[in-house]
């Protein structure tokens, strides 16, 4: 019943900019922890950014700090991915995932905790 559609990749340079949306339907965004996760071909899945239901909390891993940002609209029920100064170690697949939950500081960034998840859009940067 839940579904996550992502969509906004694409590929651009070194230093460029780009914005991925996530639209739910079946499950509340204002009421669910939203998160977005990244994955390289051979390598894990990677959490990188995290909102509270209400949008007030964030939460962001370490190499996205500064150039990320996360954001909701509850009333549309869109998850967005806001990315700047994209370097080439960004190239990934970004997928986007929900629970009903709040979000917790120390499990937000574990793939296991969300059962909700998106198809996946892919982003390039070259230098």
């Amino acid at each position: 019943q839940e579904q996550l559609v992502e969509s906004g990749g694409g590929s651009v340079q070194d230093g460029g900019s780009l914005t991925l949306t996530c639209r739910g339907s079946g499950i509340a965004f204002g009421s669910a922890c939203t998160a977005w996760f990244r994955q390289v071909p051979g390598k894990e899945r990677e959490g990188i950014a995290a909102i509270s239901p209400s949008g007030v909390k964030s939460f962001l891993v370490d190499s996205v700090k500064g150039r990320f940002m996360i954001s909701k609209d509850i009333k549309r029920n869109i998850l967005y991915l806001q990315m700047h100064s994209l370097k080439p170690e960004d190239n990934a697949m970004y997928f986007c995932a929900a629970r009903w939950s709040q979000c917790i500081s120390g499990s937000w960034s574990n793939k296991g905790v969300y059962p909700y998840w998106g198809q996946g859009t892919q982003v390039n940067v070259s230098s």
